[in-house]
């Protein structure tokens, strides 16, 4: 009897697998040859589901991207009228989050931009996707007016932790977000 398979739930179990094959090995770095090995599927398999790499980008983008809405949806379910403590330990929890992979990620985001140019970047679905679930997730935490704020200082210490080999320590940015918050 031939297995049945649900190819919406494979497609997308497809697109979550290779989250961290591209963050190991990059945009560029990694063919359709090894990403078939590595999620142990044939090439022509893997483009039964994904005709491109491009497409199994994209549909790894869409699903790292909904795990951030998800957690979004989550917070706004929790938070009514969040303190400043508690605004600040969601911080803390989401740099801490960003920060495990901080590196692999921002190494993949260059790689798949490199030689775009700023219209393109700005015009990408994905990045535009990417962009608009990481501002809503702080838009839960700190509100409208200082989303954009506190994302910024947080991607920028996480930047200068990452070139300097250090851990994405929060307490070096706490301070500013704490008067951000109280202003």
């Amino acid at each position: 009897m031939p297995k049945i398979v649900d190819h919406k739930a494979y497609r997308q179990d497809l697109a979550q697998r290779a989250i961290p094959l591209f963050s190991k090995y990059g945009y560029h770095g990694l063919s359709t040859r090894k990403i078939a090995e590595e999620l142990a599927i044939s090439k022509s398999g893997l483009y039964h589901y994904f005709p491109t790499k491009s497409d199994l980008f994209e549909a790894s983008t869409v699903m790292f991207t909904n795990g951030m809405h998800e957690q979004k949806n989550e917070l706004e379910k929790l938070l009514i009228s969040p303190s400043t403590t508690q605004r600040l330990v969601l911080l803390r929890d989401v740099n801490k989050q960003i920060s495990a992979g901080f590196s692999d990620e921002m190494s993949l985001l260059f790689d798949y931009l490199r030689g775009r140019s700023a219209n393109e970047i700005q015009n990408n679905k994905y990045m535009q996707l990417a962009n608009a679930n990481y501002r809503d997730l702080f838009v839960v935490i700190v509100g409208v007016d200082l989303a954009d704020a506190v994302l910024s200082i947080m991607l920028g210490n996480l930047l200068r932790c990452y070139f300097l080999g250090e851990e994405g320590d929060f307490s070096k940015i706490e301070t500013q977000i704490h008067i951000l918050l109280n202003a």
